[in-house]
């Protein structure tokens, strides 16, 4: 069994090899950001391979990885939006406001 998780670790590294040279050449900040979350997710998919073989400790470091996977992925939606607000695909003049919560009708 640990030959074979072994192997399964060094076919996900092949994964985070190629996630890394998409990080590198890009060619936009999404595609160099979808390239960072597939190498975090790679390293988290290693590290959990690798822990009945290495030892359990590493499951708190791949539990620790992706928390600071997801909150890069957070960050990055931050920065790139124009207000900060989270969106960046949205438009100021296509926002259309919801209806109020009242319930309230108009006749």
């Amino acid at each position: 069994m640990t030959a074979w998780l072994s192997f399964v670790a060094v076919g996900v590294l092949a994964s985070l090899g190629a996630a890394l040279l998409r990080v590198w050449r890009g060619p936009g900040r999404a595609d160099r950001m979808m390239g960072a979350q597939l190498a975090g997710t790679s390293g988290v998919a290693v590290l959990m391979l690798l822990a009945p073989v290495e030892g359990w400790a590493a499951l708190d470091v791949a539990l620790t990885l992706s928390l600071f996977g997801a909150l890069a992925a957070v960050g990055f939606v931050k920065a790139v939006s124009a207000d900060g607000g989270g969106d960046p695909e949205e438009d100021d003049e296509g926002i259309v406001e919801p209806p109020p919560a009242g319930g309230a009708s108009d006749g």
